[in-house]
């Protein structure tokens, strides 16, 4: 009798916790779909601050100059401004091997000749949930060195892009901080800002790790680069509204921690594998786009505001469609 009891008493909280998580995922829902409404002014489009992320290939010898003269082409009508060349990644030590990037030079030299106005920085990270640790200072010093030796081949600057880095990692402020005397020119791609209060730490016991960052700490990390990129795609929402809601929510918050003259980049997934039908369905450029556009027109022009496209490799010519008519020459 007394196990009956339990067992009752144990279903009707467990219910009850299920009915409790519906109603937050219902409001987190609706507050999102509010987020996706409205119409964005005519001048909220780019400016011609725009980022694009670009694969191994371009450094590691199989492309040539030919295919340079190509994405040139593909890229001199558009706003992009920085490119991104994956350049990595490190060791699990943190050092990083020149063998990785043996055509860099040559790349960077053909960048700057077919598109001398596009600045070309080396996308350079680690997971840090395994074998990597960015709490080693031994490993943060191969890090570092690793940047000193590829700048030597001509980049313009240095993007990172560690995976995940938790909420209040001082040990990642201090590598940006001494990453300056090695690049005049520093980015970071970031991962989502928390939407509203609770969902951080939610998030956290779900995953095991932060898929958000603090208000507090994004502010930190974007005082101590020159371009933040706030990774917006696998948000995991399963509808275009969401996710247009869910871009809108992430550069509303952006926009306002970013520090006046930084630049500040929104994510936009020009890739198709999230793994699940309606998560490739739920996530584009255009929607992408569409909500930056909505959280600029809220928060008034920015300068130094764009869209970074993910990644050149995956991105179909739907894809440069919707960049090119929903981001660079918005119909009135």
């Amino acid at each position: 009798m007394i196990a009956r009891t339990v067992i009752r008493r144990g279903l009707r909280l467990l219910a009850l916790a299920l009915v409790v998580v519906a109603a937050l995922a219902g409001l987190l829902a609706a507050a999102l779909r509010v987020q996706f409404t409205g119409a964005p002014a005519e001048w909220a489009k780019s400016t011609g601050d725009d980022a694009l992320w670009l694969g191994h290939m371009w450094v590691d010898g199989r492309r040539g100059e030919a295919d340079v003269e190509g994405l040139a082409r593909r890229l001199e009508a558009t706003g992009i401004k920085d490119v991104y060349v994956h350049s990595g990644p490190f060791g699990w030590d943190g050092r990083l091997d020149p063998a990785k990037y043996p055509n860099a030079r040559n790349f960077v030299q053909w960048m700057h000749k077919h598109l001398p106005n596009v600045r070309v920085s080396a996308w350079l990270g680690q997971s840090v949930d395994n074998a990597f640790d960015l709490d080693d200072p031994g490993a943060r010093d191969n890090v570092l060195a690793g940047v000193a030796a590829i700048m030597e081949q001509g980049y313009d600057g240095v993007h990172y892009n560690f995976e995940p880095v938790g909420d209040g990692d001082t040990e990642f402020l201090d590598l940006l901080e001494r990453t300056r005397r090695h690049t005049g020119l520093l980015s970071t791609s970031v991962p989502q800002i928390e939407p509203y209060p609770g969902l951080r730490l939610t998030a956290r016991a779900v995953l095991g790790h932060d898929k958000y960052w603090s208000p507090g700490f994004f502010q930190q990390v974007a005082a101590r680069v020159d371009q933040v990129a706030v990774m917006t795609y696998d948000s995991g929402t399963p509808a275009r509204s969401l996710y247009g809601g869910h871009v809108a929510r992430q550069a509303e918050l952006a926009l306002d921690l970013t520090p006046a003259g930084k630049h500040l980049l929104i994510g936009a997934p020009a890739y198709h594998d999230h793994g699940l039908p309606w998560l490739d369905a739920a996530e584009s450029v255009a929607v992408a786009a569409e909500g930056a556009r909505l959280a600029l027109t809220e928060h008034g022009p920015r300068p130094r505001f764009g869209l970074a496209l993910y990644v050149d490799f995956a991105a179909t010519e739907e894809d440069w469609r919707e960049y090119m008519t929903g981001w660079m020459a918005v119909d009135s």
